[in-house]
């Protein structure tokens, strides 16, 4: 029994946010101290800037956008409304999102703009299956 391409880039993206969360988390840590990472972070959190603030706003965007992915992905598998536009859909998605986040962390603005539309365009090829 072969796996539908849709959960193979459900699992792929679920990699991909492991990556976000620990970049992010690692650039926080680089800049705000171990203390503060291992502390109980009672209080505010100081501001972070350059990289570290980047990474996090990629990190919070993929977070936005994931539920999404995943809900669509095992929707149309379990409606059996897959297809290879579905397949392409959820691929388009996983690679923009790849692309995002160096994109992001680096601090290229209209390509990051457009790249989140890129991945969009695979949302809305899984959502049309749906509908």
């Amino acid at each position: 029994m072969t796996m539908a391409p849709e959960l193979y880039w459900l699992a792929w993206a679920v990699a991909l946010g492991l990556g976000y969360i620990l970049l992010a988390a690692g650039l926080m840590t680089w800049q705000r101290g171990l203390k503060w990472n291992v502390g109980n972070r009672d209080g505010e959190a100081p501001a972070l800037s350059g990289a570290a603030a980047r990474a996090d706003r990629a990190r919070a965007n993929f977070l936005e956008t994931f539920p999404l992915f995943a809900v669509l992905a095992v929707a149309v598998v379990l409606a059996q409304r897959n297809d290879a536009h579905t397949a392409l859909g959820a691929m388009v998605y996983v690679w923009a999102r790849v692309a995002y986040w160096p994109v992001y962390v680096i601090g290229i603005p209209y390509l990051r703009t457009a790249i989140w539309i890129v991945s969009l365009w695979g949302l809305l090829q899984l959502l049309e299956a749906l509908l």
